[in-house]
């Protein structure tokens, strides 16, 4: 399914006027962008009476080392493949590298999406 809108140009090149604005549940939302401070979550109704957990700071991770799953306290973000004015400003999203009390550790979760950070120690060589 696509919700970002058909093309508004047909075969033969001429115009198409949209047939309506999108629907409440075709609208999208703005990123959640969990910073780096006391815990802070916020509740959000999502379609069919479900509920997301948003992380809208937080400073506690759930790292899985070789021994097993530590809790550990971060730190700061190190760097951010989604975008690097997200390193300075310490936001976390999935895939980012992060300093813990455990070790450098990659986030494998969706703060903005599940609420908590998981992520995997990463080896320095």
């Amino acid at each position: 399914m696509k919700f970002q809108g058909r093309s508004t140009t047909k075969r033969t090149g001429g115009r198409r006027r949209p047939i309506r604005k999108k629907r409440k549940h075709q609208l999208g939302s703005s990123p959640t962008e969990t910073r780096v401070d006391d815990t802070k979550l916020k509740v959000v109704e999502t379609r069919g009476a479900n509920e997301k957990v948003r992380a809208m700071s937080t400073n506690v991770a759930s790292v899985a080392t070789a021994d097993g799953v530590v809790s550990a306290d971060i730190e700061g973000v190190t760097r951010n493949d989604a975008n690097p004015n997200y390193v300075r400003r310490n936001i976390v999203t999935k895939g980012a590298v992060i300093d813990t009390s455990a070790g450098t550790a990659r986030v494998t979760s969706r703060p903005g999406q599940d609420g908590q950070v998981n992520a995997v120690l990463v080896d320095e060589e």
